[in-house]
C-alpha cells in the first residue's frame, strides 16, 4: 500500500451531497464515539445530560465522554469515567472547550453537546450513522425547546420533554424542508448547522482545522466552523430521528435577544465568510471568495502599471466581472476561497456569464468548468470548486463531481500582439 492509500479516510467517499445513498445502512459494528459537552455554571442541567447519555441505546463500551468547563467559578462534578477538562474565565470560549475536548478524544465520531441539550435514547445511533459510514459527513440534529424548572431531573427525557416543549423555531424547520433535510444543501447551508446537536468523523474535523478560537462572545463560532468545513469537502445531512432537547427556548426567542448583539454577530460572520449573501456586498472582505490565478511563468508586479498589456485587459475585465473576487499580487487571502479561477491565458470577458458560471459551482455541485474559446477550442481558463478539489485529494479521486466544458459567451481568447489597451479602456475596442 503507498503513503497516499494509508493516508485515506476509513470508509465510503460519497459524490457531491448524496448522503441519501446511505439511506438503511448501518455500520458493521458499532463506532467508537467521543461526546464532547461544553459547561458553564450549569451543573443541574449537566447532570440531565448525562443521564440521557448514560441511556443511550449506543453500547456504552463504545462511548467516551469529555465535559469541558469554560472556567465555571466551581468547576462541575461528573461520575466516575467521565473526563473532565477545566480551562480558564477568559470569556465565552465555546470555540476553545471543545477544541480542547477533541484534542483529548479518542473517538473516531466526535459528537458536540452543550450542558443544557440533552439527548433521546437514540440519539447517538441516528446521528453518528452517517459519519461512521462516510467519514466526509456531518450531520445536526434536530434540537427541540422544552421548560425544565419543574421536571424531576432522573426522569426520562423523551417522556417528560414533550410534556413541556416550547414551539420549535419555524426557520429552522422551514429550511430543512425546503432542502430536504440538507440533501440540496449549497454554500450557505452552513447556517443550518447547530453546534450543540453536531456529528462528524475525527478526519473531518481535522480537515477543517477545528474550531476558530478568537470567537470570545456568544454565537457564530458553529456556522464559522461549519463553512470551513464545507470548504474542505463535507457532505451536510440533517437527522431528524436524531432528537435532543434544550432546556429554555431559542436564543431568538430570549427576551436578552436583541437586534443589536444578532447584528454584532452578522457583522462578526461578515468578516470571516464571503460566500455572496453572508459576506460584504460592496466593501473589500478579509478573505477572497473567488480567487483568481495566473500561469506560474506569467510575472506578477507590484502594482497595476507592471503588467503587459493583454495581461492587463485579462485581468482588469475579470476584476469587472467579478467585483470581489481576489487578483494576483492584491494580497488577498486564500483561507475562505469557495472558487478558484485558473487562467491559462491572456482572455478577455465581457457580459456576466463568467460570474453565472461562478454561480453554477454552488448550485450545480460542479466540480470544475473548462472555458473553451469559440474559436479554436482551446481551454482559455478553469473554474474550480476549492470543495470538490478539497474532497478528491483526500480520497485521490477526481469522479465525486462532475466536470464540463463549455464555451461562455463574452470570454474570448486575446491576441497579445493586437491588444489596444487604449481602445479597450475607451470603450470602442
Amino acid at each position: 500500500m503507498t503513503n497516499a492509500a494509508a493516508s485515506r479516510p476509513l470508509g465510503i467517499a460519497l459524490p457531491r451531497n448524496e448522503w441519501d445513498r446511505l439511506d438503511g445502512v448501518r455500520p458493521d459494528e458499532p463506532p467508537l464515539i467521543s461526546v464532547i459537552i461544553a459547561h458553564y455554571e450549569q451543573q443541574s442541567q449537566l447532570d440531565r445530560t448525562l443521564l440521557a447519555l448514560k441511556r443511550q441505546d449506543h453500547p456504552p463500551e463504545r462511548l467516551e465522554i469529555i465535559v469541558v468547563d469554560d472556567g465555571s467559578i466551581t468547576p462541575p462534578t461528573v461520575p466516575d469515567g467521565v473526563i473532565l477538562i477545566v480551562q480558564e474565565d477568559r470569556g465565552f470560549r465555546l470555540a476553545a472547550a471543545r477544541n480542547a475536548g477533541v484534542a483529548r478524544a479518542s473517538g473516531r465520531i466526535l459528537c458536540f453537546l452543550d450542558a443544557d441539550t440533552a439527548p433521546e435514547p437514540s440519539y447517538l445511533i441516528e446521528l453518528t450513522r452517517l459519519p461512521a459510514l462516510a467519514p466526509d459527513v456531518v450531520t445536526v440534529g434536530r434540537r427541540l425547546h422544552a421548560v425544565f424548572d419543574e421536571v424531576d431531573a432522573d426522569a426520562r427525557i423523551e417522556v417528560v420533554a414533550p410534556l413541556t416543549a416550547l414551539p420549535a423555531p419555524r426557520w429552522l424547520d422551514d429550511a430543512y424542508a425546503r432542502s430536504r433535510n440538507l440533501l440540496d444543501a449549497d454554500d450557505r447551508s452552513y447556517r443550518f448547522v447547530i453546534g450543540a446537536v453536531v456529528a462528524c468523523s475525527a478526519e473531518l474535523f481535522d480537515a477543517s482545522g477545528g474550531f476558530d478560537e478568537s470567537f470570545d462572545r456568544y454565537g457564530g463560532e458553529d456556522w464559522e466552523w461549519a463553512y470551513r468545513a464545507w470548504l474542505a469537502g463535507a457532505v451536510l445531512a440533517h437527522v431528524p430521528t436524531a432528537t435532543a432537547w434544550h432546556d429554555g427556548p431559542e436564543w431568538s426567542g430570549r427576551p436578552e435577544a436583541a437586534l443589536a448583539r444578532k447584528n454584532e454577530e452578522s457583522v462578526r460572520l461578515a468578516e470571516l465568510i464571503p460566500v455572496p449573501g453572508s459576506g460584504p456586498r460592496g466593501l473589500p472582505g478579509r478573505f477572497a471568495d473567488v480567487l483568481v490565478s495566473v500561469p506560474d511563468a506569467v510575472t506578477v508586479p507590484e502594482g497595476v502599471t507592471g503588467w503587459d498589456a493583454a495581461w492587463f485587459v485579462t485581468l482588469d475585465s475579470l476584476a469587472e466581472a467579478l467585483p470581489l473576487a481576489g487578483l494576483p499580487g492584491d494580497g488577498s487571502s486564500s483561507a475562505k476561497c469557495r472558487i478558484l479561477v485558473d487562467v491559462l491565458r491572456p482572455l478577455r470577458v465581457r457580459g456576466s456569464a463568467l460570474a453565472e458560471a461562478v454561480v453554477r459551482l454552488g448550485v450545480e455541485s460542479l466540480g470544475s468548468l473548462e472555458v473553451v474559446d469559440a474559436d479554436d477550442g482551446e481551454p482559455l481558463c478553469v473554474v474550480r470548486s476549492t470543495r470538490a478539489a478539497a474532497r478528491a485529494s483526500r480520497w485521490g479521486r477526481d469522479d465525486l463531481f462532475e466536470r464540463a466544458s463549455v464555451v461562455l459567451p463574452g470570454v474570448t481568447a486575446l491576441d497579445p500582439a493586437a491588444v489596444d489597451v487604449e481602445a479597450y479602456l475607451g470603450g470602442w475596442g
